[in-house]
């Protein structure tokens, strides 16, 4: 029976703690659930971000008119234009993207954590690379993603010509009737080089980060810096695959590339809306691992 559960990763919640044992199904649920809480706190800079990249669109600096000009600012506007529920758009997108992709992610991790894989040099890197790409194409997530960013970007748009959804279902039938199958899966070229980036960078950096320092006494200082690192980590390599994503996500054909960005709207074009992306993620990644293993210890310790 022992062979039949997965071990929580170890290195990643807690480098000091012992290794429950957690029912397979179940461990993908706690990673799941603990991804989606954190998916509520953090989902106005989920907006803030994706409407900061969306900014000056392949136009050179200085050549359009900004209505945003930092993340602060940033929530200010939206927050007073649109309320709170404009700050918590694509809520309902964004807990089931958080939910699939990074419940497979963490699961498969914690797989590849069982198995030994990430004792080996680089195993760590390589093993959230792979879960991260598994994650990306699990239950079509592109669509999610498409969804979710159509959504919180429609302010960009005309009235007339917004594209408004009533849900996530009426996404998807309205995304298929307008673009076909191939609509559905705009994006998947940027989705998964963009996740397997940000996630080989995650889980990485914050499993070093927490064996490096050793706060005995302050473990919530511990995960927090960690968090931190991982964030620094995290914004710089996958912010300009999320840019691209984000873009290839809110148009009609797949015709974005690093090199075109990089001609219009120079290198620093590739990283809008990185504070945003740093912000989000240390805060984001202390709750699901924090948050997961504490359920854990309650639960089945």
């Amino acid at each position: 029976m022992a062979s039949a559960v997965s071990a929580v990763p170890c290195g990643v919640l807690s480098p000091s703690s012992p290794r429950p044992a957690v029912w397979p199904p179940l461990d993908f649920c706690l990673g799941a659930l603990a991804c989606c809480t954190a998916c509520v706190f953090t989902n106005p800079l989920e907006v803030v971000k994706t409407r900061l990249q969306l900014q000056g669109e392949l136009r050179a600096r200085g050549s359009y008119k900004r209505h945003y000009r930092g993340v602060l600012q940033a929530l200010w506007v939206v927050g007073r234009t649109d309320g709170i529920r404009g700050l918590q758009k694509g809520l309902s997108v964004g807990l089931m993207y958080q939910g699939v992709m990074n419940g497979v992610r963490l699961g498969s991790y914690s797989y590849c954590e069982l198995l030994g894989l990430t004792s080996f040099h680089g195993g760590s890197l390589l093993s959230g690379a792979g879960a991260g790409a598994l994650g990306a194409f699990i239950l079509n997530i592109p669509t999610v993603q498409i969804a979710h960013t159509r959504e919180v970007t429609n302010f960009f748009y005309p009235k007339h010509n917004r594209k408004a959804y009533t849900g996530v279902s009426d996404a998807f039938v309205t995304i298929y009737r307008r673009e076909g199958v191939i609509g559905l899966w705009r994006g998947v070229n940027g989705a998964v080089p963009r996740v397997m980036v940000g996630s080989a960078a995650q889980l990485a950096t914050f499993t070093s980060a927490k064996e490096w320092l050793t706060f005995s006494h302050y473990i919530w200082l511990t995960a927090l810096i960690a968090a931190m690192i991982s964030g620094v980590a995290v914004a710089v390599t996958m912010t300009p695959f999320d840019v691209i994503s984000t873009r290839l996500y809110n148009q009609p054909v797949d015709e974005y590339c690093m090199l075109k960005v990089c001609q219009a709207e120079g290198l620093f074009g590739l990283y809008k809306g990185m504070g945003p992306v740093f912000l989000r993620l240390a805060p984001h990644t202390v709750l699901i691992f924090e948050q997961q293993l504490i359920i854990i210890k309650i639960f089945f310790v």
